[in-house]
Formats: C-alpha cells, structure tokens, sequence
C-alpha cells in the first residue's frame, strides 16, 4: 500500500520535530525548535482554512503517512508568495569582462551580488524524508506532489516557482561559503546564523550585510569551488527538479551558496501534465503509474496508484490508491504519470 501525503496539523508537531533533529543542520525551513515548528503549524492551518482563490503571502505544510500505523515519514512546504514578510535575499553570480589595450589583455571577472530578483515568487521547500524511509519513491512522492497541491489551487501560487537546494555543509557542519563571505561580517558560525535565521528570519542580513559586490577570486579556493553545489544529499533532488523543468540560473543561497532552481510555473511538467478527472472505476488491475491527488486545502491527500483515463474526462484507479485516498465513484481526482 502506498504511503499518503496529507495537510499537516498541528497535532503533527512532535512528529515533524523529531524529523527536525535528524536534518544534520542548513534546513532552514525545518528548524529542530518546537516554538517555530508550531509557529508554523499555525501559519499553515490558517493557509488550509481560507478558502479565497487569491494570492497572498501564505504557507502549506504537508506530511507523508504511514496509512497502515498512522506514523509521519516526511515533510514538504510551499510558500506562495515570498519576500513579503522580510526580503528575500539572494546572491546573483555575474561577470564582468573588461579590456586594457595598453596589455593587449580581457579579464573576466565573477562577482556575487546581493539581490532580492526572486521576491513575490512562489517557493517549494523544506522536503526532508525519514532515513529509513528513502527508498521506494517516498521522495519522488513527496516532491511531485506538491505541484499537483499547485495545479489544484493555481489562483494561491505566482507564475514563477524557485527551490532552494542545500549547499556543502562539512562533517563539522561548517560551510565554506559563509565561513568566507557573510561569516566575515557577522561574527557567528554558519549553525549560529542558520539557526537565527530559522526562528527569527534574515532582517539581520539586511540589516548587517554589505551590499557592495564579492569578488570570487578574493574568496579561498574551498569558497570558490563550493557556489552553486548542492549538498551531496540534495543532488538527486537538483536531477528531480531539472525534469521538471527547474534551471540554475547563478542565484545561491546567502548562508551556504547552493543554487536555487527556478521555473515558470505554467510549464513545471507536473504542473502542466495534471488531469482533472472523475472517478468512473476503483477496481482496475493494471494501468499507467501514476500520482493520485484528491481533496482541496486541508482535505488534499494524494498517494501512488494505477490509472486508466477515458476520453469523457473520466479516470479508473485502483482499489488500494481508493482506499489510501477515500474516494468513491463519481470524486474528482487529479493525477500525472508517475
């Protein structure tokens, strides 16, 4: 039977807190601190409870279940709309070619600005799955589901959609990155800065960060070759947002400088694959492979399954994706091949 993600509830806490503790540090979006993850829980309530097809600064939190014990096994969210509460800061890598004549000589320099291009888009992060229970597509679940949570509820997100991998963090959970750029100004470690960012937000990096441009080549080679690479466990996540349409296109993080994936919505792949159909059958053997999505906000809940689609806009699924998901004949269910 296939594990099913649901709209988290605040009765989800200790779950989602014991998750926290196991992320290694450099998860912003999943701090191992109960006053913020209920802080969270809340925000998230109140996104599932307004009903108004509008975009707003809001926040979805959902959870991956055991249907058969009831145990929580991973987390996802969705910003709708970033940069509203504090600035949303990037570094943008750029170059700067000049030309001496004199020295017959081109020099292309890289440099790193502080820039807030991303503001008002939407966002899909804080994906953490249970080590024991990465394998068997709970990943990939928990990931494309989340755009078929979109394609539902189209009117709450923006027409451009980032993610925000996480960059190299070593065996001490030190990072490169800040220890040379934002380390410099701060005079906290990475998991200081990390942390206060987590709880309180990043104002303070507005507040203390220098706004003129980094050079990379005045930056330590460990630095240097860190911008833009994601964490050694984030690189499948980077290759899943790739096929989905994701690109890399030179902003990183201001803590860790991983890259953050940005796309246009409407052409995310499980976005613009998702079918809206209802159910005509619940009993079928075979048909393609496929993610299952039911219900609106808080009742959304969506599962692996088989389906069979009908040229009148009708779908068959089988009978343990109906049980996961609790629909009967005549529900509507959107999908996309897994």
């Amino acid at each position: 039977m296939s594990f099913r993600l649901r709209a988290a509830r605040l009765s989800d806490l200790e779950h989602l807190y014991e998750m926290a503790k196991l992320t290694g540090g450099g998860f912003t979006n999943l701090p191992a601190d109960r006053k913020a993850l209920t802080a969270k829980l809340e925000r998230a309530t109140s996104a599932f409870e307004n009903t108004a097809d509008e975009l707003v600064d809001e926040q979805f939190v959902l959870v991956l279940e055991d249907p058969k014990s009831g145990a929580v096994r991973g987390t996802c969210q969705l910003m709708t709309k970033v940069g509203q509460q504090w600035p949303f800061y990037s570094y943008r890598l750029n170059s700067l070619s000049q030309h001496s004549q004199e020295l017959d000589r081109t020099v292309r320099t890289e440099m790193l600005n502080l820039v807030t291009d991303l503001e008002g888009s939407s966002e899909v992060g804080g994906l953490f799955l249970h080590p024991n229970e990465r394998a068997g597509g709970h990943g990939l679940l928990l990931a494309r589901s989340r755009y078929l949570f979109i394609a539902m509820h189209r009117k709450r997100f923006a027409d451009r959609i980032l993610a925000e991998l996480r960059g190299i963090i070593d065996e001490r959970g030190d990072s490169p990155f800040w220890d040379n750029v934002a380390g410099r100004f701060f005079g906290m470690t990475f998991n200081e800065a990390d942390y206060f960012n987590a709880i309180n937000g990043n104002q303070f990096i507005a507040d203390l960060m220098p706004k003129h441009p980094v050079y990379v080549a005045m930056l330590d080679a460990e630095a240097r070759k860190v911008i833009g690479v994601p964490h050694l466990s984030g690189r499948a996540a980077m290759r899943m947002l790739e096929n989905e349409g994701f690109a890399y296109e030179g902003y990183v993080d201001i803590f860790d400088g991983g890259p953050s994936m940005t796309a246009r919505t409407d052409n995310v792949v499980s976005v613009k694959d998702a079918k809206e159909a209802r159910v005509t059958a619940m009993n079928i053997q075979e048909g393609e492979r496929a993610i299952l999505a039911t219900g609106r906000l808080s009742d959304f809940r969506s599962c692996y399954g088989a389906r069979v689609l009908d040229d009148d806009g009708g779908i068959a699924i089988d009978s343990a994706a109906a049980d996961v998901l609790n629909v009967s004949e005549g529900d509507t269910v959107w999908s996309v091949a897994r």
